[in-house]
């Protein structure tokens, strides 16, 4: 693992032709790149939903030379405007413009897809791509309910395209170091984990009356298999993750990429149960609906992880905004965007307290994570190989099961439990909670 993540870091650096990456290459650079590139090694790509994470993922990948955009699909035309100019100002050349992604990926000379649309759009975006012989990087959370996670991995076994996940943190080193030394045994018994996201820049979401779309925007396409309502600016681009019909608050927004490095640390997909408690305590009169303060305690065979988040508040565990914590009988590993360190524990040794470990230093990340996942899917294209994938879809499946687990008990307000031979929760409540429900006419697809 370390040292193949070593070859991907000099891989691609090498193939951006600098010492570091850029989040911006010249139009001129990547031409001069792009002329050593083979015409069988180019990769097109068209990307859904143009812009937020999207785009941020769209130009990672156009920090390859073998990467082509050559399609953009949207709802709202000045996003396809402007993000088509940004493709222009850095390959020379404008992608068509789609604004219904299904018509985009009849285009036989589209090799993948990057889904960058709202939580409740992506398991249609993702199996139709499949179905369409398209290979995808879909942003985390990989669905909107667990249900249509379990069939995105179902429907990815059926039609063998490569998959990646968005949960980027996969491919950053510090968290690869963590997950090595956590499994190292050198913290000794491991009781609990904890996992947070405190975001003080998130202020509350004014109440506003709905109103009109903007011009140019297919807002019956952008609602697709949520419920009809009136067009109000809360619940378009951004802040949608903050409404039910669409995503699942912090809890999925956050709680997946904290999530995704506990589980796989402590080799651990589900838990036995699950209970959580908190509210709009933060904001309770502002628009938004899914709770601002949050505790999640998941029960698993030998540990509790707990999941917490809260807006408005920068003070988070051990001093830090967001995280995971490996709490052991001799010492706690803290990790996070930042870096890791190890905290040791002390025990009394003839009258003196000594650590039971030797403490770690803060240990910065090298390189750039997200642009590192991006060059591990196009080499997982390259190769044909989804075991090459730091994210594949199951990978993606999990973290997202769980972070939904947190949210169906929020909802319940009510201890649930996981039965793991059924696949299910032992509560016909809970169990309903799991289904997606789809309106307007749209399906949940078969597969």
């Amino acid at each position: 693992m370390n040292s193949r993540r070593k070859f991907l870091q000099k891989s691609l650096v090498a193939s951006a032709g600098m010492a570091a990456l850029p989040n911006i290459i010249s139009a001129e650079h990547l031409a001069a790149l792009k002329k050593r590139v083979g015409a069988n090694d180019q990769l097109n790509f068209g990307l859904i939903g143009c812009k937020g994470m999207g785009w941020s993922n769209m130009n990672s990948h156009l920090l390859l030379p073998e990467v082509n955009c050559v399609a953009l699909a949207d709802v709202d035309q000045s996003v396809l405007d402007q993000r088509s100019a940004n493709v222009e100002e850095l390959r020379g050349k404008k992608p068509k413009q789609y604004k219904d992604y299904r018509q985009m990926l009849e285009d036989p000379d589209i090799d993948a897809v990057i889904i960058g649309t709202p939580d409740h759009w992506h398991c249609l975006n993702l199996i139709d791509s499949l179905s369409a012989g398209k290979h995808a990087y879909v942003e985390k959370p990989l669905a909107n309910s667990i249900e249509e996670c379990k069939l995105m991995v179902k429907a990815t076994e059926r039609y063998g395209k490569m998959v990646q996940v968005g949960q980027w943190q996969r491919s950053g080193s510090q968290y690869e170091q963590a997950i090595d030394f956590v499994k190292s045994g050198k913290l000794g018994n491991i009781r609990l984990v904890k996992t947070w996201a405190y975001q003080g820049w998130m202020n509350p979401v004014p109440v506003k009356p709905d109103g009109q779309p903007p011009q140019g925007v297919d807002y019956q396409m952008w609602l697709g298999p949520a419920p009809t309502r009136p067009f109000n600016e809360n619940r378009f681009h951004f802040n949608f993750r903050w409404f039910w019909d669409y995503a699942g608050g912090l809890m999925t927004d956050w709680g997946v990429h904290e999530i995704d490095i506990a589980l796989y640390a402590m080799g651990v997909s589900a838990p036995k149960s699950v209970m959580a408690s908190g509210g709009k305590l933060a904001y309770p009169d502002d628009a938004s609906e899914t709770p601002d303060t949050l505790q999640t305690v998941y029960e698993y065979d030998g540990f509790n992880m707990l999941w917490e988040h809260a807006t408005g508040i920068d003070g988070g565990n051990y001093g830090t905004t967001e995280g995971i914590a490996f709490i052991g009988n001799n010492g706690t590993l803290v990790v996070n965007r930042g870096g890791w360190k190890v905290i040791a524990e002390t025990e009394n040794v003839n009258g003196e307290r000594k650590e039971k470990i030797e403490a770690v230093s803060h240990i910065k990340p090298e390189g750039n994570a997200q642009q590192l996942h991006c060059k591990n899917f196009v080499e997982a294209i390259k190769s044909n190989d989804a075991s090459k994938l730091n994210c594949g879809i199951k990978t993606g499946s999990v973290a997202a099961i769980n972070a939904h687990m947190g949210n169906v008990a929020f909802k319940l307000g009510e201890k649930i439990y996981w039965d793991a031979d059924k696949d299910q929760f032992t509560s016909s409540k809970a169990n309903n909670m799991v289904k997606a429900n789809y309106h307007n006419g749209w399906k949940l697809p078969k597969v």
